[in-house]
């Protein structure tokens, strides 16, 4: 028998704020919600990978309102990618042997407004600018003014991933927010780092994911491979040495070597994947991220989004959750959420949204530091 590994369980609890919640008990709703899926319980797990971002020990503090078991926990922070980073590691672990099903889940607790020192910790706000280039919204504008400086693309293009976004978030009942945006509603928003406004920006708000993986061996002793869900490819990086300016992170360039990276173990290529879930934290690295995944060739990813490839119906529909745009953005539950996209939509379990049909599924997430983490996904 084969040594690959499958995803049993799957769920994330609806996004939203949580005034009164922790990072811990969210992470427990969420596991909860997962084992459940799988008939499963905590006393299963031989393993535990907990991603946060803004704590310590999250995933032993879940197991206080869960249950304890003595189960070895490995608690991850990585940014964007620490939900990503939390199962990928719980799938090296059964791909290694050293068991045979692994809990991996991911939570975060987000400040409101804009991702700034004052509500993550660390040193004052930087001073150069209005703002200061080191925030994430001008990050991100600087990614896709580069973007247009090379090949065009303009502030239309941009404000139609959000468009686009925001129209598939009405058929997802776990997004934050489900409700449509005009193009001019998009266009004429408050304007937060040109060309980004407002309702170009990824959304702060609480939530958690989890997931439960299986060698194959276990998943046929307990009849769950109807359900299950191959994982095919993983992919993980960090920023190479480049002659780019060092102090600026590459999402690109680590975006393509996790990629490259995931397809090659996958044995597949981008011309294979039926969906994608990739890593809009803003409007504007939707379009680049296109062209760093393969979708379409170098420059073109303005012309593939015009195209309505990547819209529902589309030749590779990306973000049908509404993305990070209108899902929300919880930093350590982000990956693991965008893998329950795609399951839903190999199991055939999307609904409204399901796209026919689809056996193969990739999801993308970029912290920056950087750590980026592609997984590719193959209905069983």
């Amino acid at each position: 028998m084969s040594n690959d590994v499958y995803v049993v369980g799957i769920d994330m609890i609806k996004f939203g704020r949580f005034d009164d919640a922790k990072p811990e008990s969210l992470a427990a709703q969420a596991t909860l919600l997962a084992l459940d899926d799988c008939g499963q319980t905590i006393q299963d797990m031989q393993a535990i990978y907990a991603g946060t971002c803004n704590g310590t020990m999250m995933g032993q503090r879940m197991l206080h309102y869960v249950g304890q078991t003595g189960a070895p926990v490995v608690n991850v922070t990585n940014a964007c990618a620490t939900g990503a980073t939390a199962f990928r590691e719980a799938f090296i672990a059964i791909k290694a042997g050293l068991y045979d099903t692994c809990l991996a889940v991911g939570s975060e607790k987000m400040g409101k407004g804009m991702l700034v020192p004052k509500n993550s910790g660390g040193t004052a706000i930087p001073t150069e600018g209005l703002l200061g280039s080191g925030v994430m919204p001008s990050v991100f504008a600087q990614m896709g003014m580069e973007h247009s400086r090379k090949y065009g693309t303009t502030f239309e293009q941009f404000a139609r991933v959000s468009e686009k976004n925001h129209k598939h978030s009405v058929l997802n009942p776990k997004a934050m927010y489900q409700k449509e945006t005009p193009l001019d509603m998009v266009m004429q928003a408050e304007m937060i780092a040109y060309p980004l406004t407002k309702l170009m920006c990824s959304v702060n708000v609480d939530g958690a994911a989890a997931a439960v993986l299986m060698s194959e061996k276990r998943t046929r002793e307990l009849g769950l491979m109807n359900r299950a869900v191959r994982v095919k490819g993983s992919g993980l990086a960090s920023d190479p040495f480049t002659d780019r300016n060092l102090v600026m992170q590459d999402v690109n360039t680590v975006t393509r070597i996790a990629a490259a990276r995931a397809y090659e173990m996958a044995g597949v290529g981008p011309d294979d994947v039926d969906l994608v879930e990739l890593h809009d934290c803003f409007a504007t690295a939707e379009i680049p991220h296109y062209e760093n995944l393969g979708l379409c060739a170098e420059g073109e990813g303005g012309a593939f989004l015009d195209s309505g490839a990547t819209t529902y119906g589309g030749k590779v529909p990306v973000n049908l959750s509404g993305g990070l745009l209108s899902k929300g953005h919880p930093l350590g539950a982000t990956g693991i959420a965008n893998i329950y996209e795609i399951a839903q939509h190999l199991r055939g379990e999307a609904g409204e949204r399901q796209v026919e049909g689809a056996t193969i599924g990739l999801t993308h997430v970029v912290g920056l530091g950087s750590a980026c983490a592609v997984h590719i996904l193959e209905k069983a």
